[in-house]
């Protein structure tokens, strides 16, 4: 994450409200983001690690994004899974919002 790649706009802030998800289409990424109850903005890869299933699809719980298809969960402060049946952790993404634009850093391909 923040490793030096290009700056996207995701989405204007009033787009989600906190505590709400979206898929997004990023350079060729399928992602997702995040808007958490605490206000905080989040992006990760929308495909879980696990089996091939949409995150945006799941539950969001606080920092925690629960697979709709085993329940996995990955906290999406680090992108690291939460015990079984998650062996690989997510990628995430650096977010930050300018004005009324959110912002994601995507890594070159």
């Amino acid at each position: 994450m923040g490793d030096g790649g290009k700056w996207v706009r995701a989405a204007a802030v009033g787009e989600l409200a906190e505590g709400a998800m979206k898929p997004v289409e990023l350079e060729g990424r399928s992602l997702a983001l995040y808007h958490l109850a605490d206000g905080t903005w989040c992006a990760s890869d929308n495909l879980c690690t696990h089996a091939f299933a949409l995150l945006t699809e799941g539950w969001l719980e606080g920092c925690v994004i629960e697979c709709p298809l085993h329940s996995g969960r990955f906290d999406l402060r680090t992108g690291a899974g939460q015990g079984a049946p998650i062996e690989d952790d997510l990628a995430v993404y650096a977010v930050r919002v300018e004005g009324d634009d959110v912002l994601v850093q995507v890594p070159a391909v």
